[in-house]
């Protein structure tokens, strides 16, 4: 839980390693109505879009990002504003990094910079929080 008073620019949140699975994203997919073959079709996604392998879905990312913040602030203070963009394909079979560190500090309003990284260390969906902190937090 993060402290107030103790924040300061420069402070990682901790960071969470992913690795999906055929499964995860099929269900990831499912749920999300997506039907989109790229990612859960490997012959399909490689013979006829001709990407390097399944995609990653870039709202499957975005939620990665927004947990590493809500699991940061346990109950300490509230998520107000959220964005993130795909900047490169993430394939299936990468090891993805989710993090973040504080940017900013406006009273009790802390911006946070996040990252999706992929193992060769590249930044493949950058975004940033704005998030709430409560005063005694």
């Amino acid at each position: 839980m993060p402290k107030l008073s103790e924040l300061k620019p420069g402070d990682a949140l901790p960071e969470r390693q992913h690795l999906a699975t055929n499964v995860s994203l099929f269900l990831y997919n499912a749920a999300v109505w997506n039907a989109h073959r790229i990612h859960y079709d490997e012959p399909y996604t490689t013979d006829v879009e001709n990407h390097p392998g399944v995609i990653i879905d870039g709202p499957l990312q975005g939620d990665w990002l927004s947990q590493v913040v809500l699991d940061w602030l346990e109950d300490s203070g509230q998520l107000l504003e959220f964005e993130y963009t795909n900047r490169r394909a993430s394939i299936l079979g990468e090891t993805l990094t989710a993090g973040g560190s504080v940017k900013a500090i406006d009273g009790t309003q802390v911006v946070v910079e996040l990252f999706i990284r992929n193992e060769a260390g590249d930044i493949t969906t950058p975004g940033q929080a704005l998030v709430q902190l409560a005063d005694g937090a």
